[in-house]
């Protein structure tokens, strides 16, 4: 298999290949964003204990499935020094970004971890997204795969250890704060998560498009996890999500993150809060990074509505079942 990068190709041609090009009927408001009806809530994570940032927060889960949250206990300078090993792992040379690359068996497939893009399996192909990524495993501990992450620039495993840790805590705090929220056991959603559940860093890079009316960064899709923690660039937008049929611009703001639900949180609190479908729009000038860490169950784990959440007015809208018979686990 012979793999061009998108970041290759931003720079070699000036029409994106039709691959990338986003079907005719889809492309109404491609980029112009509707006006909000509200403003995406703003959360204080260091006053999840009030009752007004807990009704901040149950606002959010009901209308838009994500929130902003700052006060989140990752300090400027870990958040400033991960992007900066993150744009300086992108902008080296092919060669070097390749020791890390995603394909296996002399090229022939593709595996999860590792440094690449998405899969071209013919010309005719029509929906691939603007990016390339990197994508890690970083739980449970001892299934790190070290050889899959860059020792350029030589911080970069250390700062994302420590990022990781973090994250791992904001998770833990969200899911405990939405228990309470639902009246459940402040640990339901946190026993479900097994020593073996994995998480994911997955750094995404956006290279500039020259026809960002007709390519996205990220097709519309919603995550299969549990919960999304995602940092985004300080300086360019490009993250939307949808509600009611709408898209909609997240806004910006430096050092927050931004946080949505996952598909298998949808299900065990019974569709009263829902995974939202999000999408990533490009950018004719600009590069954009990301990185987002996903939380997700073990193959293993029963999902259900969770039996506190059902009575006879509310019925379980989802069927019970093992996340791996549905690739919720990315086991």
């Amino acid at each position: 298999m012979v793999r061009t990068t998108v970041q290759d190709l931003a720079a070699a041609v000036e029409e994106p290949p039709r691959q990338y090009v986003v079907h005719e009927r889809d492309r109404d408001h491609l980029l112009a964003a509707d006006e909000m009806p509200d403003p995406i809530p703003l959360i204080d994570l260091g006053r999840l204990m009030a009752a007004d940032e807990a009704h901040k927060l149950r606002e959010a889960l009901q209308t838009w499935g994500l929130f902003l949250v700052t006060n989140h206990g990752i300090e400027e300078s870990l958040m400033d020094a991960m992007m900066s090993a993150s744009r300086d792992f992108f902008r080296q040379p092919p060669e070097e970004k390749n020791k890390c690359s995603n394909l296996i068996d002399d090229g022939e497939h593709l595996e999860m971890e590792g440094y690449g893009n998405d899969k071209v399996v013919t010309p005719q192909d029509q929906g691939l997204s603007w990016n390339d990524r990197l994508h890690l495993r970083v739980e449970p501990q001892d299934e790190r795969n070290f050889a899959k992450w860059p020792t350029h620039p030589e911080s970069f495993r250390d700062v994302l250890l420590e990022y990781a840790s973090r994250t791992k805590r904001i998770r833990d705090l969200i899911l405990r704060s939405i228990a309470k929220i639902l009246d459940l056991d402040e640990d339901y959603f946190v026993n479900k998560i097994s020593n073996t559940a994995r998480g994911f860093a997955r750094f995404n890079y956006y290279p500039p498009c020259s026809r960002p009316e007709l390519v996205l960064g990220m097709r519309p899709h919603s995550d299969v996890g549990l919960l999304t923690i995602l940092f985004v660039d300080h300086d360019v937008g490009g993250l939307q999500v949808q509600r009611d049929g709408k898209w909609y611009n997240v806004p910006v703001k430096p050092y927050t993150l931004v946080i949505n639900l996952a598909d298998c949180m949808e299900i065990m609190c019974n569709g009263i809060f829902m995974s939202p479908v999000h999408r990533v729009v490009t950018n004719a000038k600009k590069e954009r990074l990301s990185l987002g860490v996903f939380y997700v169950v073990d193959g293993e784990t029963v999902l259900e509505p969770a039996p506190g959440l059902l009575d006879d007015k509310r019925p379980p809208r989802y069927e019970k079942f093992k996340a791996k018979d549905f690739g919720f686990s990315f086991d």
